[in-house]
């Protein structure tokens, strides 16, 4: 995966902004203001999304490339480091279940708004 890929799969998914509140180099995917992934686009070498804690040590102990959030809550974010060792499939299975967390966990009326856009 490279950058221009990761980006448009982001911005593929439903209410999805990107910008970059934290610096020049940290890219950041948000559904209704609330984070679902983070990217450096000067070393697109590992991107962070956020992921269910049980899953989340799952896929850590499963994938040498998945190691816990990066300056993050190391109980719901994951880092994924792109060494070539994981698929697209994978990588976008994992941005997409971020960003399903995050519609969870807004209020049930969004959840609806959003479930009627697609």
């Amino acid at each position: 995966m490279n950058i221009e890929t990761f980006r448009n799969f982001c911005l593929s998914l439903p209410a999805t902004d990107e910008k970059m509140p934290f610096d020049q180099e940290t890219l950041v995917f948000t559904v209704c203001e609330k984070i679902f992934a983070l990217v450096n686009i000067e070393k697109f070498e590992s991107f962070n999304v956020k992921c269910n804690p049980e899953l989340a040590l799952q896929l850590r102990e499963e994938y040498p490339a998945i190691i816990p959030g990066w300056h993050m809550n190391k109980k719901h974010w994951n880092t994924i480091i792109i060494d070539g060792s994981l698929n697209d499939d994978e990588l976008k299975k994992w941005i997409k279940h971020s960003y399903d967390m995050v519609v969870k966990s807004l209020p049930k009326k969004i959840q609806r708004e959003l479930a009627n856009s697609i």
